[in-house]
């Protein structure tokens, strides 16, 4: 509970600024406050509940007389039964002490409450009761309120010139007593400006007021009240119906029962042509004169009532025959919806048979889809090997015939030189040349760093993707300016498809237990299963060749 009475501060607290926002955000404050009109008046219930718990059994009665006086003010625009109740014990209490200041202060208050509620006659009477020349300043001010009021009301039940004049006579005295500075003057004064017409003037005051005011405040719905009053004078329908608007937003927040805003508003949305919010806020106004039992508000709501409800029956009459129509045409729309359900219920079980059928014939299609799908693949798998092999072939070929150049030139230069020391007969010389194994050797380097390099451009990340298939700590790491070492050539003339470790042997010219033992010693090194190692090996590359 705590938390609704806190979320309620921070709205009342900020309302100031509401003037500034558009009509549209304040007609769906409007909206929003009377969906939670109820709890508005569960929060003023549970006010005034807490208020009475209070109450001491030991009460003087004067103390007494300050603790109804406080139930009235609560009560004065929510339940004028309830009022009139604490307004008479009261009464009672005032006599008891023979107070006449007490007597008069709850007898003006009775009057209010009298002339709210119809009883015209014994207000007035109290009225002329009241001795005026004994009056407080105070209560003279309450007197001539009372008075003011009075004639507002009667005037809604019987209008005469002779009442306005009276309201306009009452008012001028209430000024004559008020202190200027306060908030209640300013009001009445603006009020007397309007009935003179001079509507700039008032409106300007009435916009500086509204600028330092609470919502809480009970006249703040006064004062945009007037606002509105204003602009219904002066033709400017948006700004009337904003202000009333902001009035009666404020009206249900509090809890104010009796109130004219939600009155003049739904003129305002029935000119417009707005009949469904002018009917629903004239229901609101009626219930709220009804539970407060404010008789003038009620005589001036039914005749607005009974325009607005005509218009809206018309409406709703006009609505029920298009409903009538509409469901005329969503019963034919059934008859044939049902025969369409049919039709297709009947064409689904024909779908269904078929279905069945090309399910059959779809197993079929997909056994065969299946058997075509592996041989596609097969035959994937024999191109990409029969691209390999043409692309290596092509590689190689052409290096063939260059090193065949090479070598053949080679032979020629070292005939040569063996001529020309025969020639010389540099016997010695030759003998010399053809024990050295200089040139074996440096022709083997050359033809290990031509298959190398030969290698390497048909796979380049041969390197890379053999390490991979090695544990991390076992990788071959190549010193500087190597291409291939004895291990990687092995691997890769196995990569080629030269897997007999014999044509292997007498390529790289090592023993056959040398070769052996490399290939089982990578094996041993493998990250993958040993049974699978050169099967990848074989793979490397493939991607990278086909790209």
């Amino acid at each position: 509970m705590k938390k609704y009475l806190i979320a309620l501060v921070v709205i009342c607290g900020n309302f100031s600024v509401f003037a500034t926002e558009s009509t549209d955000d304040i007609l769906m404050k409007l909206n929003l406050a009377l969906q939670n009109k109820a709890h508005y008046v569960y929060l003023k219930e549970e006010r005034i509940s807490n208020f009475k718990k209070i109450k001491s059994e030991h009460l003087t009665p004067e103390q007494e007389y300050n603790y109804n006086k406080t139930l009235f003010a609560e009560y004065q625009k929510f339940n004028s039964d309830s009022a009139i109740l604490y307004v008479k014990k009261n009464l009672k209490i005032a006599n008891q002490l023979q107070n006449d200041e007490l007597l008069n202060l709850a007898q003006i208050q009775l009057v209010n409450l009298y002339s709210s509620s119809g009883k015209y006659r014994e207000a007035e009477a109290i009225l002329k009761g009241i001795d005026k020349r004994k009056l407080s300043t105070t209560l003279l001010s309450d007197y001539y309120v009372a008075y003011r009021e009075f004639f507002e009301h009667y005037a809604a039940n019987s209008y005469d010139v002779k009442y306005i004049q009276q309201i306009r006579k009452y008012r001028d005295s209430l000024l004559g007593v008020l202190d200027p500075n306060t908030l209640s003057f300013k009001i009445n004064k603006i009020q007397q400006g309007i009935s003179q017409k001079k509507y700039d003037s008032a409106q300007k005051e009435l916009l500086n007021l509204l600028k330092g005011i609470k919502q809480d405040n009970p006249q703040y719905a006064m004062i945009t009240y007037l606002l509105g009053d204003i602009f219904e004078h002066t033709k400017q329908l948006e700004l009337r119906k904003k202000y009333f608007a902001l009035s009666a937003t404020a009206d249900i927040q509090n809890a104010n029962k009796d109130n004219a805003s939600l009155q003049e508003l739904a003129l305002v949305f029935y000119e417009i042509g707005n009949v469904d919010m002018a009917y629903k806020l004239t229901q609101s106004a009626i219930e709220d004169a009804i539970y407060c039992n404010v008789q003038f508000r009620t005589l001036l709501m039914s005749e607005v009532y009974s325009i607005i409800n005509t218009v809206y029956l018309e409406k709703e009459a006009k609505r029920k025959t298009e409903l009538q129509l509409y469901l005329l045409c969503i019963s034919l729309l059934s008859v044939f919806l049902i025969a369409a359900v049919i039709y297709v219920y009947k064409q689904m079980k024909k779908v269904s048979r078929i279905r069945g059928e090309l399910y059959e014939t779809s197993q079929k299609l997909a056994e065969l889809n299946h058997d075509i799908t592996e041989t596609n693949l097969q035959l994937q798998e024999r191109n990409g090997q029969l691209s390999e092999s043409n692309h290596i072939k092509e590689e190689y070929i052409a290096h063939f015939f260059s090193l065949c150049s090479t070598y053949i030139n080679k032979l020629e230069n070292y005939r040569l030189i063996l001529n020309k020391k025969a020639t010389a007969k540099q016997f010695e010389e030759i003998s010399k040349i053809l024990r050295s194994t200089t040139l074996v050797d440096t022709e083997l380097e050359e033809l290990y760093k031509n298959f190398d390099i030969i290698f390497l451009n048909l796979y380049p990340t041969f390197v890379k993707d053999f390490n991979e298939l090695l544990i991390k700590d076992e990788q071959i790491i190549l010193k500087q300016g190597e291409l291939l070492n004895t291990e990687l050539r092995i691997f890769a003339l196995i990569r080629l498809g030269i897997t007999d470790s014999v044509k292997i042997a007498a390529f790289l010219r090592y023993s056959l237990s040398t070769i052996y033992n490399y290939r089982t010693r990578a094996r041993n090194k493998a990250a993958v299963s040993r049974n699978d190692f050169e099967e990848m090996v074989m793979k490397i590359g493939i991607i990278a060749l086909k790209m």
